[in-house]
């Protein structure tokens, strides 16, 4: 078992949704790798109502259930993959919305971003990218941007270009790299 843990977050919760076979590639590209152990965090599994907690998640005193499993499932990792579909120019409302639920639990720790969409969903990275910049989350230049275009079959199979797998090893790379130095930062 490695010393680092990684959640590859699958942003979108929508019916027929195209981020489940992303995910699975990329937990598929991290198989073998020695210097972290990844896992799939599904919202799907973490069905969050739009934000309920009554105190700003800085001040962390979740009141609900909910938050409290999410906060829990979060702070067990180093690291992040954010898997998000470009929805309107940004991130799926469902990922932006179980991000917010904290903050402490995200604090301090690395994160790649991995995108899909008609134009590889790169705004809904750049949207990303803000956000964990304000939470403290260290985040990776390497990113994966997949097209409809190019990476899907009839817009809905998924059948990523083999050059996305070195890029997915940079990834990788550059997240257990930043994981690793942060943790030591945490205590």
């Amino acid at each position: 078992m490695a010393d680092l843990k990684i959640a590859v977050i699958l942003g979108s919760t929508r019916p027929g949704r195209n981020g489940k076979a992303v995910a699975d590639w990329v937990l598929a590209q991290a198989t073998g790798r020695t210097s972290a152990d990844y896992a799939l965090v599904d919202l799907l599994d973490f069905p969050l109502p739009h934000l309920d907690e009554a105190a700003p998640a800085s001040m962390g005193q979740y009141a609900n259930g909910h938050t409290k499993a999410w906060a829990a499932e979060i702070a067990k990792y180093d690291g992040f993959i954010f898997v998000t579909p470009e929805y309107n120019h940004s991130t799926s409302g469902v990922l932006k919305n179980a991000i917010d639920y904290l903050y402490a639990e995200w604090n301090n720790k690395a994160a790649g971003f991995v995108s899909y969409g008609g134009l590889g969903g790169a705004r809904a990275i750049e949207h990303l990218r803000g956000i964990a910049s304000e939470l403290q989350i260290a985040h990776v230049r390497q990113q994966l941007s997949f097209s409809f275009f190019t990476d899907f079959e009839n817009f809905s199979t998924f059948a990523p270009e083999p050059r996305h797998g070195a890029g997915a090893g940079v990834l990788f790379d550059q997240v257990e790299s930043w994981a690793g130095a942060l943790k030591t930062v945490r205590g």
